[in-house]
């Protein structure tokens, strides 16, 4: 239940009342880009208390994905704030990314005057429209009186299931305006959805009849604070789980019933498939498992956090829907209620666990690889004993990240940031921002391909002015590595695919304050990493390596 509260505003601006609903709403933290449109929003920040830091960034993107982060890691909506114009067509990609990603947003955009509208003053365009797609909800409040209840509305959709971005445009002579009001504000989201009981049943039915299950848990199982549900549902069954997305962490890495390192196996033998909290989407073969290796074609089950997020292309077996907590304690108490003795899958379970031994082994070999020039594999081998069981890993790349979601397993839940299904190269910065803001005595390393950092480095000059101390560890192969194989597979040749040779990244950090270093030596690689720990600065390891180490890929994402 949500409790309503009311805050007393007299004769204030459009900004101070804009304010007083993200706190309301648990916004401790605002991103922008220095914009006149906005600026009521700037002062509210530091005069009205509690004053709220702003961290003011150098490209608008770099902005919107850093509160998009922070409201993936702390569950509650984040707050961009970009001025009118290209300031806010500027934050497009991040806002389609926190919509495929489903993570609960609140951009504010500047907006031309109402009392110049239509006559071409600077920057005029209708932002709205250009936001409908990608958004919960895209809107202008169109007087100071609207302000308040127009973004309450906002936060509140952008928080509930199935969470997402919302987009609130003001205009700028509204903003400056003052008006005496009331805000009324829940300052919260909506009661929880139950799951239906009767499909709970059904599913575990299925699952009881099941001899090789396999849970997959997702993103939202996060998001909708299920982690401790899902683990106890778990470690009670003995299924065995694959993660995907920030489901990463859920079950710690090393448990003996996380089987992701077979994912392969698991999906192609299995006779039924779990999937909670994430699209049946190219990640997951669209949610068609089972029917290689002489296995039948496996029943799939999908469980979301809200009914339009269940599947309408694959062919499922049963489905549910609502506040997840209750979906895996439902679905636990469904299966030890029917009868019949437990479901014994240790003998599948077993199968999967010398699946991931195997793995292992012939992961330890690409780990402390000694190759010249240097295996990206050989990074993770360097920096995995070196990673705190709290640490934030954030891949912002190609096939440089794809090695970090093979070895990288966390530890705990809401440590492992990417772009998500959207694909969103230049995230990363953004997201490590937030991480160092929302978890600030844990480590935070920031993994970039190379062509990723071209996209956002310029934004350690924003590191290094809030004191906001990162470790960026580049895969440094002089290419697109995604486009590069595939053209040479296509056509035998490849074009618009190379960057220059060695390119120093790590003098760019320097430059902007920060510290760095260039690696070429395998050898070398852990020490500068403990050298970036230690510095207490933004800090980046470039580490040079083999552009013909290419991800072993299963998909396309066609």
């Amino acid at each position: 239940m949500t409790t309503e509260s009311q805050t007393e505003i007299i004769a204030s601006h459009g900004g101070i009342h804009a304010l007083d609903v993200a706190r309301a709403h648990g916004v401790e933290t605002m991103f922008t880009l220095s914009g006149a449109h906005v600026v009521p929003m700037y002062d509210a920040a530091v005069t009205t208390e509690p004053k709220m830091p702003i961290i003011d960034v150098r490209h608008e993107p770099t902005a919107v994905f850093a509160a998009e982060a922070i409201g993936k890691l702390t569950r509650t909506p984040g707050l961009a704030v970009l001025t009118a114009g290209p300031g806010v067509t500027n934050g497009v990609s991040p806002v389609a990314q926190a919509s495929f990603a489903g993570s609960p947003l609140v951009v504010i955009g500047g907006r031309a005057p109402n009392n110049r509208w239509g006559t071409g003053s600077l920057q005029e365009i209708d932002h709205p429209p250009i936001f409908e797609s990608i958004s919960k909800s895209a809107v202008t409040a169109r007087t100071v009186d609207e302000i308040a209840p127009t973004l309450d509305t906002a936060f509140s959709l952008a928080g509930s299931s199935h969470r997402g971005p919302t987009f609130v445009d003001v205009p700028m002579d509204e903003f400056f305006n003052s008006t005496t009001t009331t805000i009324s504000s829940a300052g919260g989201s909506p009661a929880p959805i139950e799951p239906d009981a009767g499909a709970l049943a059904t599913i575990a039915g299925l699952l009881r009849d099941s001899a090789r299950p396999v849970l997959v848990l997702g993103t939202d199982v996060w998001a909708d604070r299920a982690e401790q549900a899902a683990l106890h549902l778990v470690q009670e069954t003995g299924i065995p789980v694959i993660a995907n997305g920030m489901g990463r962490g859920i079950i710690p890495g090393g448990h003996p019933q996380l089987v992701t390192k077979a994912r392969s196996t698991a999906f192609n033998q299995a006779d039924l498939v779990i999937v909670v909290g994430t699209p049946l989407d190219f990640r997951l073969g669209y949610g068609v498992f089972g029917g290689k290796d002489g296995a039948t074609p496996a029943r799939t089950v999908h469980l979301a956090d809200s009914p339009g997020q269940v599947s309408a292309h694959a062919d499922l077996a049963a489905s549910a829907s609502g506040d997840l907590t209750s979906v895996f304690t439902g679905l636990l108490s469904s299966l030890q209620s029917q009868h019949g003795s437990r479901p014994d899958w240790s003998p599948w379970l077993s199968t999967l666990q010398t699946e991931v031994a195997a793995a292992t082994e012939r992961d330890s070999v690409l780990l402390s690889a000694e190759a010249d020039p240097i295996h990206p594999a050989r990074i993770y081998g360097e920096l995995l004993p070196r990673l705190a069981d709290d640490a934030v890993v954030i891949g912002d790349g190609g096939d440089f990240v794809s090695f970090a979601g093979k070895f990288v397993e966390p530890k705990r839940p809401g440590g492992w940031l990417d772009p998500g299904p959207y694909g969103c190269l230049g995230a990363g910065m953004g997201a490590a921002m937030a991480a160092r803001i929302a978890r600030p005595s844990s480590q935070v390393v920031l993994l970039y391909g190379d062509g990723a950092a071209g996209m956002s480095l310029m934004d350690v000059d924003t590191l290094v002015r809030h004191n906001l101390p990162i470790v960026m560890i580049v895969g440094n192969n002089s290419a697109w590595g995604l486009e590069k194989g595939p053209m040479q597979w296509l056509y035998g040749y490849d074009v618009a695919a190379d960057l220059a040779p060695q390119t120093r990244y790590d003098q760019v950090v320097t430059a902007l304050g920060g510290g760095g270093e260039m690696v070429t030596d395998p050898k070398q690689i852990g020490p500068a990493i403990d050298r970036a720990f230690a510095s207490g600065v933004p800090y980046l390891v470039n580490v040079m390596t083999d552009v013909d180490a290419a991800y072993p890929r299963a998909t396309t994402g066609i």
